[in-house]
Order: structure tokens, then C-alpha cells, then sequence
């Protein structure tokens, strides 16, 4: 039985972790299936932005699945630990939540509806935007039972709401709502139950609507010039977004020509 579903809707693909009776939590079976999803959402040039979500109101993802983990306890705390634990952390080169160690190529969507816990909120940090209903709960609860954040949530959560509340929520494991989310930019915004979904394909049409390789260039330059130094971040700036100069020369004629005057077209 599948543990995520993958769908095509205009120029969004979503694909939704379907485990409720666990919070959507992950396991080794559903952290494949994420990345080979994300490889063919990759591989679709018709697809221009992921939305990812979690299956029902209660949780968008609770993180790892901890009852699967506890099955490898035994090995864990074997004869040879190291190997044990070497030997599982090699065969999830791409992260063990699925692929929170490679970069997308595309806008990336949470839509997020109740908890969004531990490696879900890794997984969410992934993601270029948050959107959350206000049940909304985000955290690093496994603070309390000793698990390390190994899916990126030390590097990205500090780039999302700076040093000071990210360590914050990395040192206490206490866990935020939806107003504080927001208001700390965590969340980019928050809508009525049920609505996280629908608005998260409503930006994701808008964004698709605009020309791609200025966006696309744009957000790589965002993306890969974070904690450069400024003079080597602004080489890489420069250089890519010589390569989309065409699609932007063309955009200001017609912006000169009138397209687009008083902020028609602008924002999503």
C-alpha cells in the first residue's frame, strides 16, 4: 500500500503523504516513495511547482516514524553501534525523510494543517513557503528524547527566522502555533481550515504564470548566494541572471509598452 499520493492539478503537482493513523510520520518505505516523487516532479517540465501536504486535518508530519526507528534500537545498541548506525545513515544519502538534502530546481509549497513536527518541520524548512491552517503546531519535540536534526533544520530554520528564535525552538524543543509562526515568518500565512491546500495551488498558478527562467534564476541566486560572502554572492547573481537577460529585456518593453503598470499582474 502506497504511503503518498502523487497528483497533477494545472501546473502544480501535489504530493501528499498519506499515513493519518500515524500522523503522516515517516518510515523508511515513505521517505522512498518522497524521493522518487521528487525526482519526477524534477524530471516534469510541465510541473512548475510542488505542493506538499499531509493526508487529513490532524498532522502535516509528525516526523520520522519513532516506532519504526525503535525497531532498529536493538542493532543500534549491539555488539557494533557505529557500524549499525553508519549503515543506516549511507542508505539515506539524500536525507531520511526522503530528499531534504537535495535542492529543488522549482517553487516548493507546504501546505500545512496541524502538527508539523521534528523531521516534518524539517521537511516544511525545505519547502520556499509555508502555508498553514490555524491549527497549525510546529516544533522540534525529539529535543525531549535525545534526536538530532539531520534533514536540515539547524541550517535552514536559523535562514527562515534568524539565529536567536531559531535556537530557540532548537535547544527547548517548545512548539509554536500558528499566530507566533507567522509573526516570526515561519509561516508565510495562515487561512481557514481545510483552505491550506487550495491556497498553496492558488500561489502555485501565479507563480507559474510568470515568465520562468527570470523567477527560476532569481530564486537559485537566493538560494545558493545564502551565507556567501557579499562580493561572491553578488558574482553569482550577476552571472545567472545573465543568462535569463533576454526574458527580462523583453518583460521591461513590455512593461514600457504598458503591461503591467500599477501592480497588474504583480503577486500571487
Amino acid at each position: 500500500m502506497a504511503n503518498t499520493s502523487y497528483e497533477r492539478r494545472g501546473a502544480a503537482t501535489v504530493l501528499r503523504i498519506t499515513r493519518p493513523e500515524r500522523r503522516n510520520a515517516v518510515d523508511a518505505a515513505t521517505a522512498a516513495e518522497l524521493l522518487e516523487a521528487f525526482r519526477r516532479f524534477e524530471d516534469d517540465d510541465e510541473a512548475r511547482v510542488l505542493v506538499l501536504t499531509g493526508e487529513g486535518p490532524e498532522a502535516f508530519c509528525a516526523g520520522a516514524d519513532l516506532k519504526a526507528v525503535a525497531e532498529r534500537a536493538e542493532a543500534f545498541t549491539g555488539d557494533d553501534p557505529a557500524a549499525a548506525i553508519d549503515e543506516w545513515l549511507d542508505s539515506t544519502p539524500d536525507g531520511p525523510m526522503g530528499f531534504t538534502r537535495l535542492t529543488a530546481t522549482k517553487p516548493t509549497i507546504a501546505a500545512i494543517s496541524g502538527w508539523c513536527l521534528a523531521g516534518g518541520l524539517e521537511v516544511a524548512l525545505w519547502c520556499d513557503l509555508r502555508i498553514g491552517t490555524s491549527t497549525a503546531r510546529l516544533g522540534y519535540p525529539e529535543r525531549r528524547w535525545g534526536v538530532p536534526l539531520i534533514d536540515g533544520g539547524t541550517q535552514r530554520l536559523p535562514q527562515v527566522v534568524g539565529m536567536g528564535r531559531a535556537l530557540e525552538l532548537i535547544l527547548t524543543g517548545r512548539i509554536v502555533d500558528a499566530s507566533e509562526a507567522q509573526d516570526w515568518g515561519l509561516l508565510n500565512e495562515v487561512v481557514g481550515e481545510d483552505a491550506h491546500v487550495d491556497r498553496a495551488l492558488e500561489i502555485a498558478e501565479g507563480l507559474a504564470a510568470f515568465p520562468q527562467p527570470t523567477m527560476l534564476s532569481d530564486r537559485r541566486a537566493a538560494i545558493e548566494g545564502a551565507g556567501l560572502p557579499l562580493d561572491q554572492a553578488l558574482a553569482l547573481e550577476a552571472e545567472l541572471g545573465r543568462d535569463s537577460i533576454v526574458t527580462g529585456v523583453l518583460g521591461a518593453a513590455r512593461f514600457a509598452a504598458g503591461e503591467g503598470r500599477g501592480g497588474e499582474g504583480a503577486g500571487v
